[in-house]
């Protein structure tokens, strides 16, 4: 797992691209990840626990000093895998304890480049929308509208924000030319974050990879605009839980996913996709995903070979079903491929 990483890892994760792969070399550092449950085996998990504990302040092996967002200036000559293995032994129980017990919680607000969007294609058709967030984590994903866009091509969005996203585009993004009308945001999450609790808004910064010091930075500003914000996030599940919230909204449901479904179980998606489509029968909904096809194949998507993360808008509209394969696009959402 930690080889794949490394041989995927995008060039804009330099630091744990070296050291997964140096990690794939040493059967100690790579059997820490076996403390964590098996679903969360993830190598994202132990570099969001090393990353935890360098944000607490511990670093008596110097790997502090090679995590862009947490240093100035050029890094340190060495090999940071030196420093990491020192470090884990030197921090061997901590990480131990929050291997054991932490999920990957990526709130990665990046992604709303990615359903703004479509949010506009909804608006235009059906009005205003009630927003329901499913695997919403802290719940940042819920403002969308309260982001200021770039999209190149495509143009701006939004007024003045504290939170500004850029997103490469091909074809022809619908760029919507004003903020759709969302009337009613609600978030569901098995384990929410609490954004007034210093301890969990801190896990994920964590979970941020530290080469993308913009995501660092655009992660803290919307962490501040939600403890503004008083959002209601549920604490539930999402195939038990989802039914009875979509069917109270206030105005045209809208459910979102993004990177999330690859954490449920292959039963537990199809539960889910058989609850959605029940809802679908009771009233009129929209369900918005970027998701992987290659790690969740229940997914009605069209290509399921495409190693890209695919945009997808399910329509239920008196009773029936229509599914749009959208676009391609980054899972972070730094470009968005129109189809």
């Amino acid at each position: 797992m930690f080889a794949e990483f490394a041989r995927t890892a995008s060039r804009r994760a330099p630091l744990y691209q070296r050291l997964a792969a140096g990690i794939a070399e040493d059967l100690e550092l790579a059997g820490l990840l076996l403390h964590a449950p098996p679903a969360q085996r993830q190598p994202v998990l132990l570099f969001a626990c090393v990353h935890d504990l360098l944000l607490r302040g511990h670093d008596a092996a110097g790997l502090r000093a090679h995590y862009p967002n947490l240093r100035d200036g050029a890094p340190p000559a060495g090999d940071p895998v030196d420093a990491l293995r020192a470090f884990c032994r030197r921090h061997h129980d901590a990480l131990v304890g929050l291997l054991a017990t932490r999920s990957t919680q990526t709130n990665e607000i990046g992604r709303c480049c990615l359903l703004l969007p479509v949010f506009g294609l909804l608006a235009a058709e059906v009005g205003p929308l009630s927003h329901l967030d499913v695997g919403t984590s802290a719940g940042l994903n819920l403002l969308l509208d309260r982001y200021h866009y770039t999209y190149e091509p495509g143009g701006e969005v939004g007024g003045p924000s504290p939170v500004r996203l850029v997103c490469g585009t091909r074809g022809d993004v619908p760029v919507p030319a004003a903020m759709p009308a969302v009337v009613e945001r609600r978030g569901l999450d098995r384990d929410p974050v609490d954004v007034h609790d210093p301890d969990q808004a801190r896990w994920l910064e964590a979970c941020v990879w530290p080469d993308q010091t913009d995501r660092f930075e655009r992660l803290r500003a919307a962490l501040e605009l939600a403890r503004a914000s008083e959002l209601v996030i549920h604490r539930g599940d999402a195939v038990t839980d989802t039914a009875p919230l979509v069917l109270a909204a206030a105005a045209h449901p809208v459910v979102t996913n993004t990177w999330v479904l690859s954490y449920l179980s292959s039963d537990e998606r199809r539960a889910y996709l058989a609850a959605l489509e029940e809802c679908g029968t009771r009233r009129d909904l929209s369900w918005v995903f970027a998701e992987s096809p290659q790690f969740v194949p229940e997914l009605p998507v069209d290509d399921r070979d495409d190693e890209a993360t695919a945009l997808v808008l399910v329509r239920w509209r008196g009773g029936r079903r229509h599914v749009a394969h959208l676009a391609r696009c980054h899972p972070h959402g730094y470009w968005l491929h129109w189809r």
